[in-house]
């Protein structure tokens, strides 16, 4: 019986040293492990403190995302929305949430109307370069809501303005559009062309490239101004052209066709401008101060689009309507002039991507939005 008392004492001091063992191993492993993700963290802070951080207003916007994402290989963006209503909130939070997937991406929900928010989110951070795309868009939106135009795009940017005078950035880049040109038919349009505004839309905007003008020849900053032509692609606005006329494919309504398409639309796709705007931020610029169409250059014609719809991807019911007085009958930019400093590049056939547009736009539900 002794014996066996032993031999039992002797098992549970063994069985019990291979436990505490056991504890003591699983104790290195786990802090050591701690050690290593302490280590990891602290590099990757250090490694984000050394990648250039950039500004995009207006980040849940159509351009401002797109932008964004592209940025966001190579830079931290911090951007900044009021996610407005005038479209579908429900979609800008689609396209939030897709750049709240990556570490480098910082979201502030803040409206540039209100200076004193806006000043206290500039002054927590030195941005490299910063990228205005924030505006109340829509040209005939603007007769019904003049006043939302001139609160947003006139104050909005001179508030914007006003918190970087005094901060060291490398270039500030400010969204413009084609519709400073107007009624024009010296074609190709150049940067140089007299600007003839035919909505409050488009005087807000010219309005903007002088205020921008403005600031760099007195704060000595580098603002270049970005005329841009009817871009299109996936993540754009429901009252554009191209969703608009999905839309009506899939409720099965008619497809209100303004001055029976005799228009024709310089359409830029979404990945071209995101691609020259990458480029153009390390580019050197010669002057402190300068204005750049960003287009394809390559006018269509609205009824051929239209056309190429109906036969290719599903029939299109149309309604005729006049001629809205706001609308311009074509935009066509020359640009030599941004091309000159990002170097060649071949633009996306219009055709080609109205297809791949549209089963991207049908798989995403878009219809929804």
């Amino acid at each position: 019986m002794q014996l066996t008392s032993t031999n039992s004492s002797i098992g549970l001091i063994y069985a019990l040293k291979k436990i505490f063992k056991l504890i003591v191993l699983i104790n290195i492993i786990y802090i050591g492990n701690c050690f290593y993700w302490l280590l990891y963290d602290n590099q990757l802070n250090i490694l984000m403190k050394k990648i250039s951080k950039i500004l995009v207003t207006g980040c849940a916007g159509f351009i401002g995302s797109e932008f964004s994402k592209k940025m966001l290989k190579k830079y931290r963006v911090i951007g900044l929305d009021n996610l407005d209503d005038y479209y579908s909130v429900k979609l800008k939070r689609k396209r939030l949430q897709i750049l709240n997937k990556n570490r480098n991406f910082n979201f502030i929900k803040v409206d540039i109307r209100n200076y004193k928010k806006l000043n206290r989110i500039v002054k927590k951070h030195d941005f490299h370069y910063v990228y205005h795309f924030a505006a109340q868009a829509g040209v005939r939106y603007s007769k019904i809501n003049p006043k939302k135009y001139t609160s947003t795009n006139i104050t909005g940017t001179l508030n914007l303005l006003n918190c970087l005078k005094n901060k060291k950035i490398k270039k500030i880049f400010l969204a413009s559009s084609s519709s400073v040109y107007g009624e024009s038919n010296n074609f190709p349009l150049k940067e140089k062309e007299k600007l003839k505004p035919k909505n409050h839309y488009a005087y807000t905007k010219k309005i903007n490239e002088i205020t921008g003008r403005s600031f760099s020849k007195i704060y000595k900053l580098k603002i270049y101004m970005l005329r841009f032509f009817t871009v299109y692609g996936e993540w754009g606005r429901p009252d554009m052209f191209y969703f608009k006329l999905f839309k009506t494919m899939f409720s099965k309504k008619n497809f209100e066709l303004n001055n029976n398409g005799n228009h024709d639309r310089d359409f830029t796709h979404i990945d071209d401008v995101c691609e020259i705007l990458e480029k153009i931020t390390k580019k050197r610029i010669k002057k402190d101060f300068d204005i750049f169409n960003i287009c394809s250059n390559k006018p269509v014609n609205i009824k051929k689009i239209l056309y190429f719809v109906d036969k290719e991807i599903l029939k299109v019911k149309f309604k005729f309507i006049s001629r809205n007085i706001l609308d311009v009958k074509k935009t066509h930019g020359c640009n030599k002039k941004i091309l000159k400093i990002v170097g060649k590049k071949k633009f996306k056939n219009c055709y080609n991507s109205t297809l791949k547009l549209f089963n991207w736009y049908k798989k995403n539900k878009i219809y929804q939005y």
